[in-house]
């Protein structure tokens, strides 16, 4: 897969070898060609099922939806059924909800979305029928960023509509891309017609979003899971993944060494065969930054030992979030990484709220201070006491992603840290992987490494 934007790569995709793919292509092996599939291809493989029948046949799909245990895909890991109960719940008493397809991948560690709607659209749209059958919407959006995305559904919506299979309108929203657009009231925001930052809450958007009605709005990876339950039910649904965390998921697999790659893997794969999968010796690991940007950083061997589900990883001090995973492999020093994605917070935030757009420019000041060998211990004081007091102050979750990165780096790497305080990359004594090099990017896998020499 082409990636196009702020990332020039080819994203390998695959299964875990054994495992029977319900998000990718069943015959997707690595470095196999990629293109969207077709109508008759998906309708072939059982796709656009005859929807439920009537108001008892929506209850009893969202009945075996909340029975699936699926959760949200899109970085919170929220229940989906209970999300859209709440929607149902509210629009008996209001007028008839929306449901909205959040495909705007604003987590710059993913891929995930992007693949999902390039290349299997219907999956996508047949889940968002199905979800708007649940709630009883009269209208859906796709939301994206990504323009090769947006023809793609453009294209498979003309498809669908054309053979009677899409019950409702379904229109598609397209912004440019931001760390922040992803946010569910940033994307209510923009197909209103205003600009695609967060809003204050409350109302939610199960309260009032788009166009005041009671709006789910649902990952596309989520959306992408609804067909399977659909079909097959929620039992076999939880044959895969664990108790708490059924189900598969799709990882966006960076760093280590290796080129990206996109896995789907069942939760609770234990992390060293994901290291086996993408090539990685175990050995070689001194970090991870786990569930892209927000959820901040991993020690080495803490990552090893853990299995990849939402309780495991919480449990490990961080966040499966979206799926994304970038291995900081021997020569990436987490200062150096800290600093750049920092850099991103400070850079990417919406300008809205004070908290953020000052507290992130003072961290990412401290951590590229750090990073230089210019900082002092006072300035570590402040940025251990800001990735604590400035918890829950923005409108959105990009602050918590800059007070969980910053946080985690001093945790889960105090020596790395202390080497950096005492030299720095410029002095005897400081810092050896940054002694040669620091790495600046905007993405610790797609890093510009610039010499010292």
């Amino acid at each position: 897969m082409e990636i196009t934007g702020d990332v020039t790569a080819t994203c390998a995709v695959a299964a875990l070898p054994g495992l029977a793919a319900r998000l990718l292509h069943e015959d997707t092996t690595p470095g196999s060609p990629q293109s969207a599939e077709s109508f008759d291809a998906y309708l072939a493989a059982a796709g656009y099922q005859d929807g439920p029948a009537g108001e008892a046949g929506a209850g009893q799909l969202l009945d075996a939806f909340e029975q699936s245990g699926l959760r949200g895909r899109g970085g919170a890991a929220f229940p989906f059924a209970v999300k859209a109960r709440t929607v149902r719940r509210v629009a008996r008493w209001t007028v008839p909800p929306v449901v909205v397809a959040n495909g705007e991948e604003g987590e710059p560690a993913s891929v995930k979305d992007r693949w999902l709607l390039r290349n299997r659209p219907h999956l996508v749209l047949d889940g968002l029928r199905l979800a708007a059958a649940v709630v009883g919407a009269e209208r859906a959006y796709v939301y994206v960023s990504d323009p090769a995305a947006a023809r793609s559904v453009a294209a498979a919506v003309h498809d669908a509509e054309l053979a009677g299979r899409l019950p409702i309108p379904v229109e598609i929203t397209v912004v440019e891309p931001a760390y922040v657009a992803g946010e569910e009231t940033a994307a209510v925001r923009a197909i209103n017609g205003g600009p695609a930052k967060p809003a204050d809450k409350p109302p939610r958007p199960f309260e009032a979003g788009v166009a005041g009605r009671p709006t789910l709005v649902s990952n596309v990876e989520t959306l992408a899971n609804l067909p399977f339950v659909y079909r097959h039910g929620a039992a076999a649904y939880r044959q895969a993944g664990t108790a708490a965390s059924p189900g598969t998921f799709l990882a966006t697999i960076t760093g280590g060494g290796r080129p990206p790659a996109l896995y789907e893997l069942p939760h609770g794969l234990p992390f060293r065969e994901l290291l086996s999968l993408h090539g990685v010796d175990e050995g070689t690991v001194h970090g991870v930054l786990m569930g892209g940007y927000f959820s901040g950083l991993i020690g080495g061997s803490t990552a090893v030992d853990m299995t990849l589900d939402h309780e495991a990883v919480r449990a490990a001090g961080s966040g499966l979030g979206c799926g994304a995973v970038a291995i900081l492999g021997e020569n990436d020093c987490p200062v150096a990484v800290a600093a750049s994605v920092m850099a991103y917070f400070a850079r990417e935030n919406a300008g809205q709220c004070g908290s953020c757009f000052n507290g992130t420019a003072a961290m990412s000041a401290v951590l590229d201070a750090l990073r230089d060998g210019g900082a002092t211990g006072d300035d570590l004081a402040r940025l251990r006491r800001w990735s604590m007091v400035l918890r829950g102050r923005g409108a959105c979750g990009t602050l918590d992603g800059a007070v969980n990165l910053a946080g985690s780096l001093l945790s889960h790497f105090p020596e790395t840290v202390g080497r950096h305080l005492e030299g720095g990359r410029h002095l005897a004594g400081g810092c050896d992987r940054c002694a040669v090099s620091v790495f600046r990017a905007t993405r610790p896998y797609e890093a510009e490494e610039v010499s010292l020499a």
